[in-house]
């Protein structure tokens, strides 16, 4: 039997969960929640196998909310199920310590997958991500190095390139000397450049273009 907790803000959704849950003999509702804190105070009063976690949900944000989880409950699996598709969020949910992540326009068969997974201490990630992911890595892998630097990193990176120094950068984008200085380091170590002059040969070999 998996006892899990439902948390999410929209009653509908949990409706709807339960539902589904009560088809499935294995599953047991031992609770639910709709804030991050009832969901914290659920966790404490009951015994509870797996928490299924909407990110969106008021109070602590659905990382915080993870976080405080693998402080308080460091063994309790936590599955996602959210909205969200993106990588950065799912990225950020499993560095959080997130068991799994699902999206909500997944098949009933797939949640239910992925529960029974989670819950036995294995991870589960939607296929449809995992394969975002997996390529999003590879395409990472392949930029340049000057093709992964933020839009300021870049622009200063112009800027030097053109023969202007500290001073005229600093006046030019109204930010401090030691800003510029600091990301001309960063800029060095991302490049794999040693001085201001390998930096405009980077510059005029690998972006400039006549």
């Amino acid at each position: 039997m998996i006892r899990l907790v439902i948390a999410d803000d929209h009653a509908i959704v949990r409706s709807g969960l339960k539902q589904l849950f009560a088809l499935n003999a294995d599953i047991e509702i031992s609770g639910e929640a709709e804030n991050s804190e009832q969901l914290l105070d659920c966790l404490q009063r009951s015994a509870v196998d797996l928490v299924l976690l909407d990110l969106n949900m008021p109070g602590l944000g659905g990382c915080e909310t993870i976080s405080r989880i693998r402080r308080e409950f460091p063994t309790l699996p936590v599955l996602v199920l959210s909205m969200h598709n993106e990588l950065q969020i799912v990225s950020l949910a499993l560095k959080a310590g997130a068991n799994g992540y699902l999206t909500k326009d997944s098949d009933p068969e797939m949640l239910m997958a992925a529960i029974r997974r989670v819950a036995e201490g294995q991870r589960f990630i939607d296929p449809k991500l995992a394969e975002k992911i997996v390529f999003a890595d590879e395409v990472e892998a392949a930029k340049k190095p000057h093709e992964k630097l933020s839009a300021r990193e870049f622009q200063i990176l112009e800027l030097l390139a053109s023969g202007k120094g500290i001073n005229e950068i600093s006046q030019e984008l109204a930010i401090s000397n030691k800003t510029v200085s600091t990301y001309k380091s960063r800029l060095c170590e991302k490049l794999q450049i040693k001085n201001t002059a390998e930096l405009i040969r980077y510059y005029d070999a690998q972006i400039w273009q006549p």
